[in-house]
């Protein structure tokens, strides 16, 4: 049993789980994800971090969810054919609108007000940010009324820098946003391999509900998945070895 906390109320109720749709994964965690919470799934190129993200949208579809996958990275005909190789055909939940893709273009002026106002009106069940590291590391310009309160305080000599107060907020942003959404939600982040964060800014960890870290070893040819933190999920910390094929991830 969990405490939920609803309207200002504690109830004791039992909490929800979401299917990742990575085979052997659920297993780990109780079920699933936890229902609204927001996953970082961190890791170096070429670890899986996109296949993870589309194995859990198209869990979504499987179940009915209307889900969005929204993508600074790549290219939207690049995933779908990414998807198509893995035998998980997209075509028809987008043509039903069962789907949406959305290229975010980091040199739009208004990038978090696009990406924050179709989170919140889209009624989405599940939410896909790929990748959440270049938001992290650009300007704000929010013209969101939800928002505008915190936008009138920052220093935006300070924008630029970089700096971690800024950092922090560009995160928040984001966070909020997908909360208040209401939506199961994965975000990605870039891993350098010497890093010893689980994100690239290092501060997305610590704001996301939970951790899932995916590495690469080259000299044994293997990757590897290990869940780093799970809100109200007991798991375990070791890596767990995982193969990319048909269908996508799945722990062996």
């Amino acid at each position: 049993m969990s405490l939920i906390q609803t309207d200002n109320k504690t109830i004791v109720g039992k909490l929800e789980r979401v299917k990742t749709g990575v085979r052997g994964l659920d297993e780990l965690l109780s079920g699933g994800l936890p229902k609204y919470s927001v996953i970082l799934v961190s890791g170096p190129p070429g670890s899986g971090k996109s296949i993870f993200c589309i194995q859990f949208l198209a869990k979504g579809i499987e179940e009915g969810k209307k889900c969005l996958y929204l993508t600074l990275d790549k290219k939207i005909e690049g995933l779908l054919l990414q998807a198509a190789e893995l035998d998980l055909n997209l075509e028809p939940a987008i043509q039903s609108g069962q789907i949406k893709f959305l290229f975010l273009n980091i040199n739009k002026k208004l990038i978090y007000e696009s990406m924050i106002n179709e989170i919140l009106s889209g009624n989405y069940d599940r939410v896909v940010l790929d990748s959440i590291t270049p938001l992290s590391e650009m300007p704000i310009y929010i013209n969101n009324p939800e928002f505008n309160n915190e936008v009138e305080n920052i220093d935006h000599e300070e924008v630029s820098t970089g700096s971690l107060p800024v950092r922090r907020l560009h995160l928040h942003y984001i966070m909020n946003a997908l909360e208040t959404a209401k939506c199961t939600a994965v975000v990605t982040s870039e891993l350098p391999s010497s890093s010893t964060n689980y994100s690239r800014d290092g501060l997305s960890e610590f704001l996301a509900d939970g951790v899932i870290l995916l590495s690469l070893d080259p000299t044994m040819d293997r990757r590897k998945l290990a869940v780093m933190k799970m809100r109200s999920t007991k798991h375990t910390l070791k890596p767990q070895n995982i193969e990319i094929g048909k269908g996508g991830i799945q722990i062996v």
